[in-house]
């Protein structure tokens, strides 16, 4: 076991010492997972800024175009309001912990790790998830240019990987290869697909242009 320093009789430190680090994470532990009596016995101004994991706040959510009244736990993350309360299981889990991409939604726009957002943070944004980019049973362009180009193989990651394009083309509705590189750069694809990626993104910016495109089609 590591011989850790102990803080030193009669003297000041500046900044945390260890006796103070150790008090306050104890209090942290108590406070995240301890039941009502110990909770009880923090004082008045540690009890204050305590929050009950599992009490639930009714919230409205703006979920592709539809206004949605949900009972949220403050500690439950957009993605597990999606899937386990809503049922939109197009945005997968992964990671979990901001890394892989899979979990892409857009907020307000913008692409943003599903994993990593409280739903409770949402109330008041507009949530677009691979769902709403269908007209009916009809593709988006951006699924559409994926389809076309083969931008998969196994599959898991390709919901966000369109999330993330769709929300560049929302931006920036033609992208240079470098920007279009960029902007996929958070979502990773173990099998590889990226070349093919890149081309669904190109495709998929002009489909939205209304290009004429492949065998002639329009959007």
């Amino acid at each position: 076991m590591a011989d850790y320093p102990k803080d030193k009789p009669g003297e000041a430190r500046k900044g945390i010492t260890r006796r103070s680090f150790l008090t306050s994470m104890g209090v942290g532990a108590i406070a995240v997972g301890a039941p009502g009596e110990l909770l009880a016995a923090l004082p008045e101004a540690e009890k204050a800024v305590v929050a009950k994991a599992d009490e639930r706040t009714r919230i409205k959510l703006l979920i592709n175009g539809n206004r949605q009244t949900i009972l949220v736990e403050p500690r439950w993350t957009l993605l597990y309001v999606l899937r386990e309360q809503i049922g939109l299981t197009g945005t997968k889990v992964g990671c979990e912990r901001g890394e892989c991409g899979a979990c892409t939604v857009l907020i307000n726009n913008e692409p943003r790790y599903a994993c990593l957002t409280l739903a409770m943070e949402c109330e008041g944004a507009e949530i677009i998830t691979l769902e709403g980019l269908m007209k009916g049973e009809e593709l988006g362009h951006t699924q559409q240019a994926f389809l076309e180009h083969d931008a998969f193989q196994c599959g898991y990651c390709t919901p966000g990987q369109i999330m993330a394009v769709e929300g560049l083309l929302r931006k920036k509705p033609d992208p240079t290869f470098d920007e279009i590189r960029k902007g996929v750069s958070g979502n990773l694809c173990r099998c590889g697909a990226y070349a093919h990626i890149f081309n669904a993104a190109r495709y998929a910016g002009e489909l939205k242009a209304g290009k004429e495109v492949g065998g002639g089609s329009k959007s």
